[in-house]
């Protein structure tokens, strides 16, 4: 894939870089730079750009909520921080602007459905995020705000006009700090697939007791799955 063929991503997202350089490390997934590796050719995969992503990502939508919901307590505002940025929400959000389309992927990944696999394409926005807020300087923050938070607050008003409560791990713990002593924890107890499509399977514990099991194709889901069954059964959500 050629700089040129990167037009239709930089449309998307109406940012141009100035340095394509950083935008296909953004795109490179670590199965890319592994072939290219056994190659002798040093492709740096987009690991590093995705860790930085999620703290830009994680102040950009700290910011907004906290200027646009001002009368929301601070635990409604953890509830729809971790909504409109948990995996299923990210990989979203790389849909609606074609980045699977983009990706460099080795050839099992590109075989397996790569492109559309939601932990692949989280990690991948979250390198873009890096991307842009790197290679735009001092203008970096507005830069990612402008494509980014158009498509929060598109989740945000579904979460709104749906009443979605999707982070049912800050919901258990709130619940069980009501009682002092109590001690929750998240153990992972399977994994079952390919390494390209694994299936993560996770207990919560609560005092060493199992309140709740659930499955994921990410610890992350898989934990807030099992966070779900447990607030079912002490009757906080229905069924």
């Amino acid at each position: 894939m050629s700089p040129s063929s990167f037009y239709g991503l930089e449309k998307a997202i109406s940012y141009k870089f100035k340095n394509e350089r950083i935008l296909a490390e953004a795109l490179t997934h670590a199965s890319f730079a592994n072939e290219m590796r056994s190659k002798r050719m040093n492709v740096p995969c987009n690991e590093r750009l995705e860790f930085l992503g999620d703290s830009v990502l994680s102040i950009i939508v700290s910011e907004y909520l906290y200027s646009h919901y001002s009368e929301r307590p601070e635990g409604e505002l953890t509830k729809l921080r971790a909504a409109v940025v948990q995996s299923s929400a990210l990989a979203g959000y790389a849909r609606q602007i074609g980045l699977g389309g983009y990706l460099f992927l080795g050839h099992g990944e590109e075989k397996s459905n790569g492109r559309d696999r939601q932990s692949l394409l989280e990690n991948a926005f979250e390198a873009l995020l890096a991307a842009v807020y790197l290679d735009a300087g001092e203008n970096g923050k507005e830069c990612v705000s402008a494509f980014l938070l158009p498509l929060v607050i598109r989740e945000l008003d579904r979460i709104d006009r749906e009443n979605i409560h999707s982070d049912f791990k800050t919901e258990l713990q709130q619940l069980i700090q009501q009682a002092e002593g109590d001690f929750l924890e998240y153990v992972t107890v399977g994994e079952s697939g390919p390494d390209h499509d694994k299936t993560f399977s996770v207990e919560a514990r609560l005092n060493s007791n199992v309140i709740g099991r659930g499955t994921g194709k990410t610890k992350r889901e898989a934990e807030q799955n099992a966070a779900r069954e447990a607030l079912t059964l002490f009757g906080e959500i229905e069924n």
